[in-house]
Parts: C-alpha cells; sequence; structure tokens
C-alpha cells in the first residue's frame, strides 16, 4: 500500500505542476529523490556513549539504522583527528522517505514550539532544501524521560527540481508550511 503522501503526489501534485510550469512529460515533474538526515555530534569525542544515544534515537526516528560519520581531517581547534566518529547520518528513500517527510510536515513541525512555518529561502540555487531542527523531541518517537542530551539536526530534501522555485511550489504542494 503506498502511503499517503504518495498518493497525493500522484493524484494532485503532478497535474498541478503540469499545468503551472506547462510541463510537455510526466517525467519532467519534480519528484523527491532522497531524504538525508544528519546529526552531528561534537561531544562524541569525549563522551562516546553520545554517539551511541543519538544513534538509537535516529534509528528510532527514521526506522532505518544510521551511519557514523567520521572526521574527513584533523582540525587542531575542535581537538579532532582524521578518522574520529563525528556524527551519524541516514539516508531516506522510497516509502521511508515519504513516510518520514509526511510524519515531519504533519505532525513533528507543529510541535515546534511558537512554530510559525519553515524558512522559504533555505534552498540550495539546485532544487534542495535544508531544514535545521533543535530539538529532536519534536518526533513522537523519542521518550522524553531517556534523553540523555537534546540534539538538532539537518535534514535535506533532495528533489529532481532544475531550479528553486519549482522545488518550493512542489514542497508546498506536497504540504511544506513555509513562513509567509
Amino acid at each position: 500500500m503506498a502511503s499517503r503522501l504518495k498518493e497525493k503526489y500522484i493524484n494532485e501534485v503532478i497535474p498541478a505542476l503540469m499545468e503551472r510550469f506547462q510541463y510537455k512529460n510526466v517525467m519532467e515533474v519534480p519528484k523527491l529523490e532522497k531524504i538525508v538526515i544528519n546529526i552531528g555530534l561534537g561531544e562524541a569525542k569525549d563522551n562516546p556513549k553520545a554517539l551511541e544515544s543519538a544513534v538509537n534515537e535516529l534509528s528510532l526516528i527514521t526506522g532505518q539504522k544510521p551511519i557514523v560519520t567520521k572526521a574527513k581531517k584533523s582540525v587542531s581547534n575542535f581537538k579532532i583527528r582524521q578518522g574520529m566518529n563525528v556524527g551519524v547520518k541516514v539516508t531516506l528513500r522510497g516509502e521511508k522517505m515519504y513516510d518520514f517527510l509526511d510524519k515531519l510536515m504533519n505532525i513533528s513541525l507543529p510541535r515546534v514550539r511558537d512554530f510559525r512555518g519553515v524558512n522559504p529561502s533555505s534552498f540550495d540555487g539546485r532544487g534542495n532544501y535544508a531544514l535545521g531542527i533543535k530539538e529532536q523531541l519534536i518526533f513522537p518517537e523519542i521518550d522524553y524521560d531517556k534523553v540523555d542530551s537534546i540534539r538538532g539536526m539537518d535534514i535535506v530534501i533532495v528533489t529532481t527540481a532544475e531550479t528553486d522555485e519549482e522545488a518550493k511550489v512542489f514542497l508546498e504542494l506536497m504540504g511544506m508550511p513555509f513562513r509567509k
């Protein structure tokens, strides 16, 4: 069974985008490619437990086991050596990607304090959208009592859109709550 968001994409978003941008072929319509969720852990060098709990929390949120990212090069100011664990990330594709985006837009983002919408200018020029979240507690899977420290995360939504304008209209039609 296809997810709710994918059905919405097929039944509502594709026809609306075809009409708006005058695409000649359905294959030109922007679609979701992947969603990358990343948690940077500066404290992982002093506290190996932090890495473990970040892995557990991210796998709860996404339903997929994250990979541990390592430092590409040494940075003496941050006391980091090449190859040290510095974060965790997960790349979602297919059904899990649609389920995560649906949950993010409809359940998690409205739980943010004083939420007025996401920044409409966080596109990268190639139709991808980046979003930063200050705390992982907005996700319903996270048990507030088991959290050892509050961590933020970066979420990058990669689309096949050619321009930022196409990507913005696409994400708006999908239900992303942009700030006015």
